[in-house]
């Protein structure tokens, strides 16, 4: 009899193991997900950076109202991934670095523009290191 109660026991214990090595596997596979790089993402405003000047940026900071947001070093031509935000609007503060000269698109406010709705969008960069300080445009392109 204790061989069937031993026999039952191991049977037991293996389904609650398989269960539990399951439960792990699900857990890691939604924790692995991260929801800032995710471009099918649109319960937010999803935004990245293109490149489309001659020049890689450096330390580029964005801010659309609601704080800054730090990207990563853009070469020339170049995406970033995308970042989830708040609240953006068409344009943004945006400060970045060529080669250690600092040029910031700096707007005035964003009073009478509507915030944009969830979605994906870029922000296309250009910079004209050879007009004034911190000669950056900046537009909006919804994906």
């Amino acid at each position: 009899m204790t061989e069937v109660s031993h026999s039952t026991l191991f049977i037991l214990n293996n389904r609650i193991m398989k269960k539990i090595v399951i439960l792990i596997l699900v857990f890691a596979t939604l924790i692995g997900c991260s929801k800032d790089s995710d471009p099918e993402n649109t319960n937010n405003v999803m935004i990245r950076l293109l490149n489309i000047s001659q020049y890689d940026f450096e330390n580029i900071t964005v801010n659309t109202s609601t704080g800054n947001v730090n990207f990563e070093n853009i070469r020339s031509g170049q995406k970033s991934e995308y970042k989830i935000f708040d609240v953006a609007y068409r344009y943004a503060y945006v400060q970045l670095h060529i080669d250690g000269v600092t040029y910031t698109y700096q707007p005035y406010d964003y009073f009478g523009e509507e915030p944009l709705e969830n979605g994906n969008y870029t922000y296309l960069l250009n910079v004209n290191p050879q007009g004034q300080a911190g000669n950056v445009t900046l537009n909006l392109i919804r994906e």
